[in-house]
């Protein structure tokens, strides 16, 4: 039954084709647009301050990734997350790098205390660093285990209301007491720059199509990896997994969720 639940998600997603608006990093605007498109959404990258609110405004959800930052990026962030607020438009949001600089914890932890998001997705580190002062992050990188962060993510979410995601070899989705885990995956994914952003940006499309956000960013870290293994099986390599996932994204059938997914809650 998760898996046609899984399914139902990616099928309103080809169907509807929902808007969502990225404020996200250099690197990843390519890959992330075009992850977006083969699963059926449709992207925008909008980061000026001048229009982020009347886009966050008309989208059907909203991706903020804090890779690369400016001040006037952060400030664009906080409004266009303030404006999808008061239009009730789901919001994720991915801290990366929180714990490596100043600016880039405080920016996620004043984001985070201004307008709470609907799921905050990032690596292990990342999410200990947002409630651990001590905590560090390797570069942009995890230092940690997903499960080392477990108590962090129960407590961020706990916090803030929001649906906290950890990847990892075995990601975690949590929201208060329940806790999803998603086995799915490919070790050659972490050889590929983006594809934990990518997540981020997945989880907006499903997030867009099922207001039940623990159900659609375990959907999308499940329908992630699913992706990932498909395209591993084929690629010879980073490059080719690259180019093999965004092919794996936009030719998902309900089999292979059925046949592929490593689903356990508790």
């Amino acid at each position: 039954m998760i898996a046609d639940e899984i399914w139902v998600d990616v099928q309103h997603i080809r169907d509807r084709a929902p808007l969502v608006h990225n404020i996200t990093n250099y690197v990843v605007m390519n890959t992330t647009a075009n992850a977006l498109l083969a699963i059926g959404a449709s992207p925008v990258m909008a980061h000026a301050v001048e229009e982020v609110e009347e886009m966050a405004g008309i989208a059907a959800a909203l991706v903020i990734n804090i890779g690369t930052l400016s001040s006037h990026w952060i400030e664009a962030m906080a409004k266009a997350m303030w404006k999808a607020s008061q239009c009730g438009i789901p919001v994720a949001l991915d801290p990366v790098g929180a714990g490596a600089t100043r600016l880039r914890t405080e920016t996620a932890r004043l984001l985070i205390g201004k307008t709470p998001p609907a799921i905050i997705r990032g690596n292990a580190s990342e999410i200990k660093a947002l409630g651990d002062e001590e905590a560090r992050t390797k570069g942009v990188d995890s230092t940690h285990a997903s499960e080392d962060s477990l108590d962090a993510a129960r407590a961020l979410s706990d916090r803030t209301g929001s649906v906290v995601c950890v990847s990892g070899a075995v990601d975690l989705i949590v929201q208060g007491s329940a806790i999803i885990r998603i086995a799915n995956g490919h070790p050659l994914m972490s050889r590929v720059t983006g594809l934990g952003c990518t997540a981020t940006a997945l989880i907006g499309a499903f997030a867009a199509v099922n207001p039940a956000f623990l159900k659609a960013a375990a959907h999308a870290m499940a329908v992630m990896g699913i992706a990932g293994e498909i395209a591993a099986e084929k690629a010879q390599g980073p490059g080719t997994l690259q180019l093999h996932f965004i092919d794996a994204l936009h030719g998902l059938q309900a089999l292979d969720i059925s046949g592929r997914l490593k689903w356990t809650e508790g």
